[in-house]
Parts: structure tokens; sequence; C-alpha cells
């Protein structure tokens, strides 16, 4: 996500080569260095948390909230900051277009209405904005005054109907069915653009950078991630990963030493989304699509990256934090 260690290894690189040509530029990308920082502890105790204990407790609300506010204001540096200046820049053009698909990948988690996972403080899809607990109205059909008590006075109604202009009065904010962020940001399906914009992302790494430049494999892995975790798309993700991992392995510009790590560890990544879901027969059906939707390296070879993937084979997550 917006905090990959791969993501913030780039902002900070970025930041300090655009230092001295546009300053403003750079800080603001340290700023958004240091929010992705504080972010990723966020994401791993809120994924680690919701796998022991799904029930919204106090301190779980705190850290979601902390989340979604921190993914608000990296989003609004983002767009009016850096999206705007990006267009002479090659990876910070890629790299700012997937920060964008990023946060949306957070807020489509943790605050979707329809809710697309266990970690979402959304509406669950198909619940009513009725208060809980309101005991139903019950209609006198002429016989006498309908009473909850299970009594029947037997005798026609002498209470005239009163008739009330409006809708339903909901709960107020924050405790009924409604997304207790949000005073943070504004309730809805954000599913449609995360969707759009890691599209765009993509477009923009295959055709800016080379098949195995780490930063594209970000783009890729987190695309995939997204296509598993919102769209439950199982096949598509798996189709994206193994595509992704062919480009690589394929690509004839080499890989540099200060990427080829990093490059390494996300092809891991990948090999693990290839095989994930496989031998189960907890098959994820697939949501209605939400859309329509050269680099100077020293040449390491495509044989040292098989090997190396090869043996960290098991030991990487799959998805990006």
């Amino acid at each position: 996500m917006a905090s990959s260690e791969v993501d913030q290894k780039f902002l900070g690189k970025l930041a300090k080569a655009v230092e001295n040509d546009n300053p403003l530029l750079a800080k603001v990308l340290f700023r958004i260095l240091g929010l992705s920082i504080n972010l990723s502890g966020q994401l791993i105790s809120a994924r680690k948390q919701s796998r022991v204990d799904a029930a919204r407790t106090a301190d779980l609300l705190e850290l979601h909230f902390h989340i979604i506010w921190l993914s608000r204001e990296g989003l609004v540096l983002l767009e009016q900051y850096v999206l705007p200046m990006v267009g002479k820049y090659v990876e910070l053009k890629v790299l700012a277009y997937k920060l964008r698909a990023s946060f949306y990948h957070i807020f489509v988690l943790f605050h979707n209405t329809p809710s697309v996972s266990s970690m979402s403080l959304g509406t669950p899809e198909g619940q009513t904005s009725a208060a809980p607990g309101l005991a139903p109205i019950r209609l006198d059909k002429g016989k006498g005054v309908a009473r909850d008590d299970g009594y029947d006075t037997g005798q026609p109604s002498l209470i005239t109907p009163r008739t009330f202009e409006g809708g339903p009065v909901g709960p107020p904010p924050g405790f009924g069915p409604e997304s207790p962020a949000a005073f943070l940001m504004r309730p809805g399906d954000y599913l449609p653009q995360a969707y759009q914009y890691f599209q765009e992302a993509v477009q923009y790494a295959e055709t800016l950078l080379w098949g195995s430049h780490s930063l594209r494999l970000s783009v890729k892995t987190e695309y995939a991630a997204f296509l598993y975790e919102c769209v439950h798309d199982t096949e598509g993700s798996r189709k994206v990963a193994k595509d992704t991992i062919t480009q690589a392995y394929e690509a004839t510009e080499g890989i540099e030493d200060d990427m080829f790590d990093d490059t390494s560890e996300l092809v891991n990544v990948l090999g693990r989304m290839v095989k994930r879901g496989l031998g189960t027969n907890n098959s994820r059906s697939p949501r209605s699509s939400p859309g329509n939707g050269n680099g100077n390296g020293n040449g390491n070879s495509k044989a040292q990256l098989e090997t190396t993937s090869a043996e960290a084979e098991g030991r990487v997550p799959p998805g990006m934090i």
C-alpha cells in the first residue's frame, strides 16, 4: 500500500533529487514520506487486531480513525501539491499515481459502504438505515386498537391516526449503521474510484518503466492485492501476479544494484499471490467489475532473479502493507 518499503525508498530518493529544482515539491514529498512511515505501523496493527478480534472495541475504532485520517491527509497533499507537478518526471509520476490508488485502497478496506472487508467500518451490504431495536409498526385493520402487549379491545378504534411528514428519524451520527468514521470522511462506495486509479497507475508503470523495475512491480503487486481483497477477483489477481513475474523475467534492461533486492522480494510476493487460494474449497466469487475496466542496469541476470525467488519462496507474506 502507500506504506510499502519500496514506495518509501522512492519517496526519499525522489524528494532529495528534486530538492534543488523544486523545494516545495521536495518538502511535500518528505511530509508524505513521514506520513507513510507512521501509517505503516498503524496498518500492520489494524490487520493483526482484525484477525484476533473482529469486535469494534474503542481501541480498534481509534486505530481505524487514525488510519483514515492519515490517508485523507496524505491524499490532500498528493492531489494539491504533487500530481500537478509531476509532468516532467518519470519515476515520480508513476509513484504519485500509485500512491493515489493506494490511499483509495485504504479507504475501500477501512471506510467503504457497503463494506468489502472485515476491517471496514462501513455499512454491510444489504443493511438498511433503520435504527436497530425499534419495534415494527403494526397497522390497525379496523377491529380494534393494536397493542404490543397482546391484548385487543375488540372495539373500533376511536383514535384518529396522525400523519407525519418526512422520512424516518435515524440514530445520531456514529450510533447507527452509518460508518463511525463519517465525521472524518463522507461515507460512500470508493471501490469504483480506486479501481480506476489503479488502472491509471498500472498504465503509467507499464508505459514508462521496464519490466523488472521495482516501482513497476510495486504498482502491480498492490493492484493484485486490491483485486483479491476488495474486488474479490481471485483469478484476476492471480493473472496479474503471473503476468508481472513473466514480464520481470523477460526484461532485457537488467536490474540495478540498488533495486535488485526489492525486485527479488516483490517477485517472491507475486509468486505467493499466484498460489493463493489454490487447493482450497473456499473459492471467492468476484464482485462485479467496478470499472471498464528505459533503465541502465548493471545486468543482473534473469537466472539470478529466478534463483533468489526460488530460495525465498514461502518467506514473504502475500500482499503489500
